[in-house]
């Protein structure tokens, strides 16, 4: 259906109207090769409260954005590569049905769907088009993606410390690492993850500590990569018969040692 569609008038019929839509605020969408394959509103989780949201599907992008009138004016244009999405799908809550998520290096988020068909509609089309493209670009599914934000209203307290109770002065706040709502004492620092923002970001203690351990951790094993006596261990400076001793009684007493009868001039060749 892509090839069919991708060099019709009206697939560039479709995508020009979906350009107006957006108006100066969008990004041009119609590049060669680019089909719009369909669209729908689905129910995104946002912060404050579930909000719905106006999805284009194309062979290579998912876009969406808010809706001012529908199917004349839309808002707030965001734009995914489809080589970069992993999708999940999620139990029912309460509150939304249908529900999977749609999971990215940079930002994830969840969606709701009308009605189970229409989940299941929109999650065999992306798994189709996102395998055709990492096909097409001999890549592999991505593996490390952003953890969504817990919506506001899912905790009185914060959930780290659990002690603290937000109020209209209480704020609450989002860890950009897990995603969880934090009181200001529970995340007080600030950590540069560059595939998320090129600033450092607020972050709560317990992924701060992880974060740092995590980079302290790549940096001596770079350290040791690079050295010219990578894979010794240090002396330790401490050339005293006595820890001599200690050493010789770790052997086995029949051990011979340089009796080999190898040459050592082979361990040069």
């Amino acid at each position: 259906m892509v090839d069919h569609l991708a060099n019709t008038e009206i697939n560039s019929q479709r995508i020009a109207t979906v350009e107006s839509c957006f108006g100066a605020s969008g990004q041009p969408l119609a590049i060669p090769g680019r089909v719009l394959l369909g669209e729908g509103i689905l129910t995104k989780e946002c912060r404050k409260k579930a909000k719905p949201r106006i999805f284009f599907l194309f062979n290579d992008i998912l876009v969406y954005g808010s809706i001012v009138i529908n199917r004349r004016k839309y808002s707030s244009q965001h734009i995914i590569p489809l080589d970069e999405v992993t999708l999940e799908t999620l139990p029912d809550t309460l509150q939304m049905k249908n529900r999977w998520m749609i999971k990215t290096a940079k930002k994830s988020f969840v969606v709701s769907a009308a009605s189970l068909t229409e989940r299941k509609e929109w999650i065999s089309h992306l798994e189709e088009c996102i395998r055709h493209l990492l096909s097409k670009m001999g890549q592999q599914p991505p593996t490390e993606h952003a953890a969504p934000w817990i919506p506001d209203k899912a905790t009185d307290i914060c959930m780290r410390c659990t002690q603290t109770k937000f109020s209209t002065l209480t704020r609450r706040h989002h860890c950009r690492k897990c995603g969880f709502v934090v009181c200001g004492d529970c995340s007080r620092q600030r950590f540069l993850m560059p595939r998320l923002s090129p600033k450092p970001l607020r972050v709560c203690n317990l992924c701060y500590k992880q974060l740092v351990a995590a980079k302290k951790e790549t940096e001596e094993q770079s350290k040791t990569a690079h050295s010219p006596l990578a894979g010794y261990e240090p002396s330790s400076g401490d050339d005293s018969d006595r820890s001599d001793e200690d050493r010789v009684e770790q052997w086995s007493a029949e051990a011979e040692f340089y009796t080999s009868n190898t040459a050592w001039s082979s361990f040069h060749s």
